[in-house]
């Protein structure tokens, strides 16, 4: 079975491979991109990989000193 087009909040937190609890934190915070169907997190999987790479970029980006 293909991955599916959009994630629970647990599969999310496997595939970033942190607790759920951190997930729904990073959620609730509006720091990873999500919705709410019926009071439960849902996150669209082409979202979360366009995430990952902007956290990648960012990460990789060289540092400005002050």
């Amino acid at each position: 079975m293909p991955d599916p087009d959009v994630l629970t909040l647990r599969e999310v937190a496997a595939l970033l491979r942190v607790a759920e609890k951190t997930a729904y934190t990073l959620a609730q915070g509006g720091d990873l991109p999500g919705f709410k169907v019926g009071g439960q997190w849902r996150f669209r999987r082409a979202d979360i990989d366009a995430w990952i790479d902007a956290q990648t970029h960012r990460a990789a980006a060289p540092q400005k000193d002050g």
